[in-house]
């Protein structure tokens, strides 16, 4: 299994930007997906994730400013996020969880992509 993030990029506050993940060797209909991402000197932290149901979380620092989706054919997953701020600075990295009735740690982690916002 591979999982591999598009490649993140530089913007400005207040900004936008969206980054996508594929994932070879698993179908995604029966997978859980997430992103997590790291900042400088603080630990990994959840930031968006997909069940099989559809149902979508968000951290509650990104709410109402970041949107998990997946496209239509269910091969890509897909983070839109706008309303960026120099906080959101970190690595984003895109995770995909078997569902065996749950969502089964440690799942499948890409290599991570580096945002960054300026102020």
């Amino acid at each position: 299994v591979q999982v591999v993030e598009s490649r993140g990029g530089s913007v400005q506050a207040g900004g936008s930007l969206r980054l996508s993940c594929t994932a070879s060797g698993l179908t995604l209909k029966t997978y859980c997906m997430a992103w997590f991402r790291q900042a400088p000197g603080k630990e990994r932290e959840g930031v968006a994730s997909l069940n099989v149901d559809g149902a979508e979380t968000y951290a509650d620092s990104v709410k109402g400013r970041f949107t998990i989706s997946q496209d239509s054919a269910k091969t890509t997953l897909y983070l839109e996020m706008d309303s960026l701020k120099p906080e959101d600075t970190a690595i984003y990295y895109c995770v995909m969880f078997p569902y065996v009735g749950y969502c089964n740690s440690p799942g499948h982690w890409g290599q991570g992509t580096q945002v960054t916002v300026s102020s």
